[in-house]
C-alpha cells in the first residue's frame, strides 16, 4: 500500500511539473526569456509581453498581466496585477495593482490591493503600499508606508514618511499635490492635503492643510545643554565600564 501512495504522489509531482513547464514553454516560444524554465510558476490565464525576462523563483498568477521588455526578478510574486511595458520589479509582492511603463518596484516593496502606481516611478526598498494612488514620475525611495493616499505627479517622499490613516476605529484618506517635497521620517496624520508645491521638513508631523508653495516645518525647537555629559558624570562611567570589559 505504502509503495503504490509512494508512486501516486511521484506521478501526481510529475504530472503538475508537466504542466508548468508547458506553460512556460509556450511563453518562451512567444518571446518571454526565462531565467529556468522549471524555476517559475506561471498561472495559466497569465499574459506575459514580449521580451520580458522572467528570474527565479517568480510566481505570477491569477489574471496577470506583464508588459513588453519588463524584468520581473527573482522571488517575485505577482497575483491578479497588470505591470506595463518596461517595467523592472525585484523581489517584491503585488496584488489587485497596477503598475505604470518604466517603473521600477523593489527590491522588498509589497503592494497591497487597490494600489495604482504611474509611469517612471520609484517604489523602492521595504515601502508598503495600500489602496493608494502614486502619479507619474513620483518618488518613494525607501522605508515608508503609504496608505489610503491620492499623490500627484513628481512627488519625492524622503526615507521613513508614514501616512497615519487608522485613528483606531476608521481610516482616513490624504492627498500630496504635484512636485511637493516630504522630508524624511514625515508623519502625515489623514486626513489632511498637502497642496501642489509644498515642502515638509524633515521630521514634522502634519496635521493640518499645507498651502501650495509653502514650508512646513512642525518638530520641537532644538535645545542644547553645554557640559551636561560631564556633570552627569555620564562619559567617566562609560569609560571605566569599558576598561572593566577590556581587561
Amino acid at each position: 500500500m505504502g509503495t503504490l501512495i509512494k508512486s501516486d504522489l511521484e506521478h501526481e509531482y510529475d504530472e503538475k511539473k508537466r504542466k508548468r513547464r508547458a506553460v512556460n514553454l509556450s511563453h518562451a516560444e512567444n518571446g518571454v526569456v526565462f531565467f529556468d524554465l522549471d524555476m517559475a510558476l506561471i498561472g495559466e490565464n497569465v499574459i506575459i509581453g514580449r521580451g520580458s525576462y522572467i528570474g527565479p523563483s517568480v510566481i505570477l498568477t491569477g489574471q496577470t498581466e506583464i508588459g513588453e521588455d519588463c524584468v520581473i526578478g527573482q522571488s517575485c510574486r505577482i497575483e491578479n496585477s497588470r505591470i506595463a511595458k518596461g517595467c523592472n520589479v525585484d523581489q517584491s509582492v503585488i496584488k489587485d495593482s497596477v503598475v505604470g511603463e518604466n517603473t521600477a518596484v523593489g527590491p522588498f516593496a509589497y503592494m497591497r490591493p487597490g494600489s495604482i502606481v504611474g509611469a517612471r516611478c520609484k517604489i523602492g526598498d521595504f515601502v508598503e503600499i495600500k489602496n493608494s494612488t502614486i502619479g507619474d514620475d513620483t518618488k518613494v525611495s525607501h522605508l515608508s508606508y503609504i496608505g489610503d493616499a491620492d499623490l500627484g505627479k513628481g512627488i519625492n517622499i524622503g526615507c521613513g514618511v508614514v501616512f497615519v490613516n487608522y485613528d483606531g476605529r476608521d481610516k482616513h484618506r490624504s492627498t500630496v499635490g504635484d512636485g511637493a517635497f516630504i522630508g524624511c521620517n514625515t508623519n502625515i496624520i489623514s486626513p489632511v492635503t498637502i497642496e501642489d508645491g509644498s515642502y515638509v521638513a524633515a521630521g514634522s508631523t502634519v496635521t493640518h492643510r499645507v498651502p501650495a508653495g509653502a514650508l512646513l516645518v512642525a518638530r520641537p525647537k532644538e535645545q542644547i545643554q553645554e557640559g551636561w555629559v560631564e556633570r552627569r558624570g555620564l562619559l567617566k562611567d562609560r569609560l571605566e565600564k569599558m576598561e572593566r570589559e577590556n581587561s
